[in-house]
Order: C-alpha cells, then structure tokens, then sequence
C-alpha cells in the first residue's frame, strides 16, 4: 500500500513544485543556506562561489538576514561555587549574614535520615524535647544549644525556626519540586506532617524557591495542641559580578500549654486506657502561646576585577578582585501568653497514717498573679533592623593560601515592647529603643585541597552591647589514604556576651524583674576527625563559661523560677563518636556523646546519650525498589534534666526530679520506588514491654507512648 501510495504521490510533488513560482523556491533555498550556514556546513553550490545577488546599477548586494539572532544563555560562571557543585543536577546552599560567602548545603532525597521525622531529633545525639512534633526541644549536647541574645523566648522551636541563616536557595538544572506527607495517631489525637518545596532557576544564575512546612499534633494528651507552621521564600542570582539574595520568611507557632503532669506517678505507677486521662497540672488554666515572625532580608555584592577579565575566565574566583556588598535584615517576633485562674487536684497530693495516697484539692501552678487574679494576656514584641556595609578584598585566587580578606561595619536598631502595669489602663505598649554599633572582619584560604583555614573576630566599641567580642579559628588538615579523605578540623572561640533585654526586663502577669547582669565570657576548644567514606566521626569539646545565666529556682515549687547568675566557672566537655558498621546489607549505625559538668546545678548534662540504629538494607527489584526494615533506639543516663515554664517559654534547672535511664525504641520499614519514598514505623515499640516505664526527656514532660505512623515523600521533575 505504501508503495502504490508512493508511486502517485512523487509525481504530484514534482509537478507541484515545477508550477510554483521561482520566488518561492528561492526562498525555501535560502532557508536552507541559512540552516546550513548555522551548522557550519559548506554552503559552496556544486563546489562554486555563490554569486552574489545585484542591484540595478549591477552593484553586488549583501544579502540581508532576516532572522533574529539566537540569543545565547550564560552559563553558571559565580566563584561561590567549584566545579564539583556546578555539575550536580540540584544543589542547596545558605548565605553569610556578614560575609561575601555562601555554605553550601546537602540535598537529600536518599534513605539515609528521612525515618527521622521529628527534627530535634537529626543532629548527634538529639535533643531532650517536650513532647510530641512541633513543640520545644533542648540539645543533650551543650556544645550544640542555640545561644539567642534575640528573642530568647523563639529559642526552645530553634529546630523549626527559618531565619536569615538557615533560608535555603536553590540552583538546579531543571525545575525541582517535594512533597512529604506524614500522619499518626487516631483523627482525634493526630499528628501531622506536611512539606512542600518547589525551586526552579529563570536562567543558569538566577533561581527562585519557596519551602513551607507545617507541623503539629491535635494531642495525645490534654491540652497539648499543637500548630507549626514555617516558610521561606527566597530569591537568588549569583552572576559573574554581581550576586544577590533576598528572602522573605515567615514563622508561626501555637502550643497549648499543659504545664506537665501533676506527678510522675501518672506515667511511671499507673496505666490509663488513653494517654488524654493523664493528669496535667495547667489543663484548667486553658494556657496557651502564641508566636509570630517576619523576616526580610537582603543582601548583595559586586565584584571589582584587577585584572583583565578575557572570554577564557569562566569565573573571577581564579582572578585578584575586591566585592563591595551591602546586607539589610528586618525581624519582628511576637509571644503572647494567655490562661485562666484554674487549679489541679493531686491524687496522690498527701499520704494517711496507714501509708495511704490521699488527694490533694486547690494546687495552684503560679504563686503569683500581678496584673489579673483572674486571667493573664501577656504580649512581648522585639524588632531589630540589621544594618551591613562590608568589603571582600581578594588577592590571588579564591582558593589560594590568602584567599579572602573580609572586612565590615554595621548597626543593629532594637525596640522591644511590653506592657507595664499602668499600661494596661490606657492599652498602650510601652516602647525601648536600643542601637548598637560594631565592626567585624576574617581572612581565610586554602592550600590546594589539604588545608583549609580561617580567622575571624569582631566588636561592638560603643552603644547597646558596646564591649561585646567574639573571636574564632579554624583549620582543617586534609590527606588521603587509598583514596579515602582523612579530615582533621580544629576550632577556637572567644565570645564575651551581654545579657538578653528579657533577662534583664520583664513584666508580666505572673514574674516581674529588673536585673543587672554582667556579661558571659565563655571559651571553646572544638578537635574532629572524620573518614567520610567509612562513616566514621570523633569529635571532642572543651568549654569554660564565666557569669553563665540561666533560669532557675528562686523559691519551692516549679513556677518559682527566675534568672540567675552564676559568678564563677563552668568547665564543660563533651566527647562524641559515630560509626557506622556494614556488613552486607545490615547497617548497625552508632552515636554515642560523654559529657561532664563540673556544676549540674548551673549546667546540668546527662553522662551518656545515644542514638542507635540498626537496620537491613535490601533491594526488592534491582534499581526500582529499595527497602529498609529495622529498629531506632534512643537512651540516655538518669540526671536533674531541664524543667519547662510555659509562661517564660524558657528551659530552667531544677533539683527535684531526676529523667533518664529509659530506652525509647522505634521500629521502623522504609522504601524507595524510583523517586518515591514510603515508610512505616511503630513509635515507641517497647512501652510496657521493656524500661522502667519512666518515659521522660524533660521533668514533668512525657514523651508520646506508642503510635503508628505511615508517610510518603514525592519528588517530581519536570
């Protein structure tokens, strides 16, 4: 049939083309010169010179092109990344606040960690948290506790928190779009965990990328209601010269605050059918908090070459320059504290003369009650506008033995907000406005790709904070053994600190203080090595802290907490190992931290903490289908951990009850299915079955019991 067709059709082609017009033919040839020309072809007819077409006057015309010139895209040329970054499909990286840098980020879509849903739980060791998803945490590594001289009240959600700082941008090669969905529990009590980012770049240096996460629990036990929600939209364009990165972030939290259980008996002696019939001691008060952020922030750099910039220099990192950039970041956080007079009944408040429990009425979470007898709205408002100016002088190359010299000026505005008691009459804030002044600078470079170093220091001269300092150092030996990098880092800090405003003021319905603290001076030696290849870490930290500030007892009874400073030293350390084993398929991952404390009641760290895992590791269908079945255990010794106070939002020492001793065991199944992945797991595996029953990570906190849990992440490109 195709032949016959055939056999009509050519002659028709042929005698269609002999009818149209010379004109048009013409043109379909010089399309086809020009596509030829386009390819570097020989555009010679039968090996002759095309002739040129002429005028009237018998001139030789030059033919016009009437086609628009394809415009050609650059390609990546920034000196913020080597080549081994540009040629990765998708890449993450965070900006430097103060410097002209970037650090550059993993991106992971593997097996590796995403069983580990609750963030506070991914770096070392883990943190000691409240409860459930989406509340507060605090880091069992010292060494790893965020230290927030701005709006300190934020820092126990420091997991969760976008900032300037941790505000991913992306750079990929073809648009990139997540999504994770994970639930637990029954509708009633269940936790939910929600993320989607999508990034996509305009041109090979300009990006742009949104992450929004939300995160919480309904509450597996009373009152505990929880709502995270975080997202960070970002903007990126790191061209040949000119590099700029600004972003919008926005942070909102809602706990409902339970204030504990009214006696670890409820967890330890005694079996409820649901977690919800556990006593808690602010279940009546109906307290509740509420945070609230927005961030922008920009920042920026232009490059100045010193040298002639040719067509062969594909970026100026190889060349001597100086970049002059500006950074602006605005930052406004709110915390608003409300409850109702209630009281708690203890069951096992009092004990007869036979040694019985006897029930105790009218207990009362707060002694004191300022404003209101009756009810409390307490609202803290901190602004801060961050002002940089700063210049990156480049001698060499980028990665020379001087690579960068960097120097800065800047200035903080801070306004904080409260209520005093007067206020509340009219309903009017009452504002104080702080400005600080300060200069910073840092060298660093590298030799070849054996040493890596830097130094950095800087100071506020005048102005709120004026005498603050902070001074560090890193080195980072690099060498090789078969192939394998051996790393071997080393870091020193010197930071002087004042005190937070709320630490120093503060009024509110249920503490009121005025304080005058003198600033920390805290020194840290930090040694590591590390052989990437046969996952195996060592880490050691040395610490001495001088006026160290905490919150703490002032009186009997939980809520009688307050700051306090300790007028000594604090000598700290801290030694940690990872190693993970292999053997076929079976992984047995291992973390384990040693910590002493030359002052638990100041600093109180456990002894040991640890992060188990052991798991199998299989493929169901060759490059299709990978699974994972094992188990994840976190244990760490008795000591007097942490105390939490809702209406403070703050972490305090306390010597009544002793947490720890407990094994918390997850089991879990993972799956990848091409660039899906699924996974199973059963929280908390072992209550009732092994342990003490003492499922504490902070006094008075329990952790959840056990719950099943299912969840599904889906990257999709297109």
């Amino acid at each position: 049939m195709s032949k016959r067709l055939g056999t009509y059709l050519l002659p028709a082609v042929l005698l269609l083309a002999a009818l149209l017009p010379g004109r048009v033919c013409a043109q379909l040839d010089a399309r086809s010169l020009m596509r030829a020309q386009q390819r570097g072809e020989n555009t010679n007819l039968y090996g002759v010179p095309n002739p040129a077409p002429e005028d009237e006057e018998g001139q030789a015309q030059q033919p016009v092109d009437s086609t628009k010139e394809k415009r050609i895209k650059k390609p990546l040329e920034s000196y913020f990344f080597s080549d081994s970054i540009r040629a990765l499909p998708n890449f993450k990286w965070n900006v430097s606040q103060d410097y002209n840098r970037v650090r550059i980020e993993p991106l992971d879509t593997t097996l590796t960690a995403w069983r580990i849903d609750y963030p506070f739980y991914r770096n070392g060791v883990g943190d000691a948290p409240i409860g459930a998803l989406g509340q507060g945490s605090v880091p069992l590594n010292y060494f790893e506790r965020p230290q927030w001289q701005d709006f300190s009240f934020a820092s126990p959600f420091h997991s969760y928190i976008y900032d300037m700082r941790n505000a991913p941008f992306y750079n990929g090669k073809r648009p990139f779009l997540q999504m994770t969905y994970i639930e637990s529990g029954q509708k009633r009590y269940r936790e939910t965990n929600f993320e989607i980012r999508h990034a996509q770049n305009i041109s090979p240096s300009t990006s742009f990328s949104i992450d929004y996460k939300s995160r919480g629990t309904r509450g597996l036990y009373e009152w505990s209601r929880t709502k995270n929600q975080n997202i960070a939209v970002t903007v990126a364009h790191t061209g040949k010269r000119y590099s700029v990165h600004a972003g919008y972030v926005n942070n909102h939290i809602e706990t409902q605050e339970n204030g504990g259980v009214v006696g670890e008996w409820a967890i330890r002696d005694t079996v409820f059918e649901m977690p919800s019939g556990v006593p808690m001691r602010l279940t009546n008060a109906k307290a509740e908090n509420i945070y609230r952020n927005h961030a922008f922030f920009l920042t920026q750099s232009y490059a100045i070459p010193l040298q002639r910039v040719t067509e062969n220099d594909f970026s100026l990192a190889d060349l001597s320059a100086v970049f002059i950039g500006h950074s602006i970041e605005y930052d406004i956080w709110s915390k608003t504290y409300t409850d109702i007079f209630g009281t708690y009944t203890d069951e096992r408040g009092s004990k007869d003369e036979n040694g019985n429990f006897v029930a105790t009425e009218g207990h009362e979470y707060y002694d004191n009650w300022f404003i209101h007898p009756d009810a409390s709205r307490d609202t803290l408002c901190e602004r801060r506008l961050s002002n940089r100016l700063f210049v990156q002088a480049q001698p060499w190359d980028r990665n020379g033995v001087i690579g960068t010299i960097d120097g800065g000026v800047g200035f903080d505005i801070h306004t904080y907000s409260q209520f005093a008691l007067g206020d509340y009459i009219t309903g009017k804030y009452r504002r104080t406005r702080k400005t600080s002044y300060f200069a910073y600078g840092s060298i660093a470079g590298k030799i070849k790709k054996y040493v890596d170093w830097d130094a950095n220091m800087k100071v506020y001269p005048s102005g709120y904070r004026g005498g603050d300092m902070s001074l560090g150092a890193h080195l980072a030996l690099k060498g090789y053994l078969r192939g394998h990098a051996l790393i071997l880092e080393g870091r020193f800090s010197n930071e002087k600190r004042s005190p937070g405003y709320w630490q120093e003021n503060l009024f509110s319905n249920h503490y009121v203080w005025s304080n005058s603290l003198a600033k920390e001076n805290e020194t840290r030696i930090e040694a590591s090595f590390r052989v990437p290849d046969y996952a195996l870490e060592l880490a050691a930290w040395q610490g001495v802290v001088k006026n160290k500030i905490y919150y703490g007892p002032v009186g009997p009874g939980d809520s009688n907490v307050g700051v306090l400073q300790h007028d000594g030293n604090v000598s700290l350390t801290s030694l940690y190992a990872r190693k993970d084993f292999r053997i076929g398929g079976l992984h047995l991952d291992n973390r384990v931290l040693l910590q002493w404390s030359t002052n638990q009641e100041v600093i109180p760290v456990p002894l040991v903490s640890a992060f188990l895992s052991y798991y199998y590791e299989f493929w169901v269908v060759r490059d299709v289908l990978r699974l994972q079945i094992g188990l994840d255990g976190r244990y760490n010794t008795k000591y007097y951990a942490p105390g939490y106070n809702p209406a403070l939002s703050a972490f305090y020492n306390q010597r009544e009850t002793e947490v720890g001793n407990y094994p918390y065991t997850d089991v879990f199944v993972m799956g990848k299915w091409k660039r899906m992945r699924i996974f199973l797991k059963y929280q908390h595996v072992n209550r009732g079955l092994f342990g003490n029953g003492d499922y504490f990570s902070v006094a008075r906190y329990p952790l959840n019991p056990g719950m099943f849990k299912m969840g599904i992440s889906w990257g999709f490109y297109d």
